[in-house]
């Protein structure tokens, strides 16, 4: 199923950067989780007005400072009034630093409780809704998006505060001191909020295409590591290059311009603020002159004029991180708000001892029979039929892609399924494991209906060994012992040799201890293609599904491992996805699948006197997907 773009649930400016559609919505749900500590934040808000009050008061002292010590020559009181201002902006200083602390450490609480919950509904997710996202989109929800909320809990919150207290405190003050110089600032001050709307916009947009634009060159980055060989291979060097010059160009002139417009903001802001500060010297001093304002009012009153225009250029600065920040959540509560997997199974698989009789006796220890526990305590022995009736199913609603199939797989059988590519054969041992829901027809396993069957029971019963291999960063053992983690090392070891890995596994550097990373790719395809067989083979389960498991092994591989693949397959059901013919010839039943209809049935002999499809295949007259 091709992959596309992920849907983000807000629309897009002119600049192709998504803002948040519903930010009340969205600040809600993160406060809820932010809210989970009340008291640190109720301590913070205490923290915050306390160190407000200090600022403010500490510079109010400066009028009795001027009046009552320093114009009437009282040294030894002014030394007291000294120490009283140290103290208060030295409590000042302490209650700010305590609430940037306890903000910290409420925002990683926040954020790893938030990446928690986002992973672990990731994982409840079906496979529908990871067909749609690339894994760029998804991870970017872990670092970009989850750091911008991050930073905005750890400094915006506490900052858009302090700075609205301290702007209301400042004016008030100055209002208090002489209202008609007020009257003056407040003028610079309406000055000051036409440069924030008209600079800081431009500036917010040019920060939004530049984020906009440094997600694209990471996934380009990211696309083209991960396609190394097959751009080495097509010779792509070249275009390569040119692609990501042009991403990095697009990148640097939304920089440029963010910086630009960014930087512009504090020498325009800095220079009015000066020109405010001049104006009022000379009104001031005139007043004080005038004998209107006393000497010290003045100097408080500048004192607040160096003050009250740092909030505003502070909140505009919170204003973007905010908004990318809400946007960021808005795209990671997007992913939380899915519907995940629904699982209303009422059967459970379970380990039994089966005695001569063939009753049924459920243990906790792994005894090689198992069965499904009904709700009631009842248990079915699990055989291994699986049977399809009428089953249609489409990745859409709009398009089917497996018409009216309807198979069956008894006990023991090995099935295999052969077909072009795009027939419908990985789709079939898709729906066993209940990853798709069907759209009609039932799917029944020892005639219980799939969907009645606990989600971890079904697939803990299946093994599969695909053609795409997946390692872990771990050790070759660590990585075989995925299949069932409870396995001993000499049960990892005899998987080992049954699937014929053992060799090449005795010549790495440290055996089975070695570490593999970066996907094992210091191995060849066909070993690590072992490595999933053993996999599957320390698993032990009683139905086995092969998706071309051989298709990337040589023909001499495939022959060493040919007797341990009939020994991991003998007694189970087996469903087979053929790449090679010559790996099926010995199934009790072959399909022959063209989209997505079964249109041959039957075995390797009765297919091939039926002179169709199948005949044809095998003949190499048909090419074989």
């Amino acid at each position: 199923m091709a992959k596309g773009p992920m849907p983000g649930p807000g629309g897009r400016n002119k600049h192709g950067f998504q803002r948040p559609t519903d930010l009340r919505r969205t600040i809600r749900k993160l406060m809820g989780y932010v809210g989970r500590y009340k008291f640190l934040l109720l301590l913070v808000a205490v923290c915050i007005l306390g160190s407000t009050f200090c600022s403010i008061y500490g510079s109010f002292l400066l009028k009795p400072l001027i009046n009552d010590y320093i114009i009437p020559g009282d040294f030894p009181g002014l030394a007291r009034q000294l120490a009283v201002m140290g103290v208060v902006y030295a409590m000042g200083a302490l209650m700010s630093f305590g609430s940037n602390r306890i903000m910290i450490y409420v925002s990683q609480r926040t954020v790893s409780a938030l990446r928690d919950d986002l992973f672990r509904r990731m994982q409840s997710l079906p496979l529908r809704f990871f067909d749609s996202r690339t894994h760029g989109e998804l991870m970017s929800s872990f670092t970009n998006d989850i750091e911008t909320v991050s930073e905005m809990i750890n400094s915006s919150f506490a900052t858009l505060i302090t700075s609205s207290l301290t702007f209301v405190g400042v004016l008030g003050m100055m209002f208090y001191l002489n209202w008609t110089l007020t009257l003056i600032s407040i003028a610079f001050l309406f000055i000051m909020l036409l440069v924030v709307k008209g600079i800081g916009g431009k500036s917010r947009v040019n920060f939004q295409r530049q984020q906009a634009a440094i997600g694209s060159l990471n996934g380009y980055i990211e696309e083209m590591i991960e396609g190394q060989k097959v751009v080495k291979v097509f010779g792509h060097e070249r275009k390569s290059i040119e692609g990501f010059a042009q991403r990095n160009e697009t990148y640097r002139e939304a920089g440029t311009l963010a910086q630009a417009f960014a930087g512009a903001m504090m020498p325009i802001m800095g220079n009015v603020s000066r020109i405010n500060y001049a104006v009022t010297c000379c009104v001031g001093g005139l007043l004080a002159i005038g004998g209107v304002f006393d000497v010290g009012s003045l100097a408080a009153y500048l004192n607040y004029v160096k003050q009250v225009s740092q909030p505003i250029n502070q909140i505009s600065q919170q204003t973007n991180t905010i908004l990318a920040a809400a946007a960021g959540a808005e795209r990671i509560f997007s992913i939380m708000d899915q519907t995940p997997e629904v699982d209303e199974g009422k059967f459970r698989l379970v380990n039994v001892q089966k005695a001569v009789d063939g009753t049924l006796t459920e243990c906790e220890q792994r005894s090689g029979h198992w069965a499904w526990r009904a709700e009631d305590g009842t248990l079915t022995e699990l055989r291994g039929d699986v049977r399809f009736d009428h089953v249609d199913f489409g990745y859409t609603e709009e398009k089917t892609v497996l018409h009216d199939i309807s198979l069956f797989a008894k006990p023991g059988q090995k099935i295999a399924f052969v077909g072009s590519t795009g027939a419908g054969k990985t789709t079939i041992t898709n729906l066993i494991n209940r990853f798709y829901e069907i759209h009609d027809g039932t799917i029944t396993y020892d005639g219980i209906d799939i969907r009645d069957i606990e989600k971890d029971s079904l697939r803990r019963s299946l093994g599969i060994v695909l053609q795409d291999t997946h390692l872990f960063t771990g050790t070759v053992m660590e990585n075989i012992r995925y299949g069932r983690p409870d396995a001993t090392d000499e049960e990892v070891i005899a998987a080992a040799n049954l699937a014929g890995a053992s060799t090449f596994i005795r010549h790495l550097p440290e055996g089975f201890h070695t570490v593999l990373s970066g996907d094992g790719g210091n191995l060849s395809q066909g070993e690590r293609q072992l490595l999933n067989i053993a996999r599957a083979a320390v698993a032990d389960p009683p139905v086995l599904i092969l998706d071309e498991a051989t298709s990337s092994i040589d023909t001499r591989t495939e022959k060493l491992i040919e007797k341990g693949m009939d020994r991991l397959m003998a007694g189970r059901t087996v469903f087979v996805i053929a790449h090679r013919l010559s790996t099926v010839r010995n199934s009790q039943a072959i399909l022959v699948l063209e989209q997505g209809r079964i249109i041959e049935r039957g075995d390797h002999e009765d297919l091939l006197a039926q002179k169709g499809r199948y005949y044809q295949l095998y003949a190499g007259l048909a090419e074989l997907g």
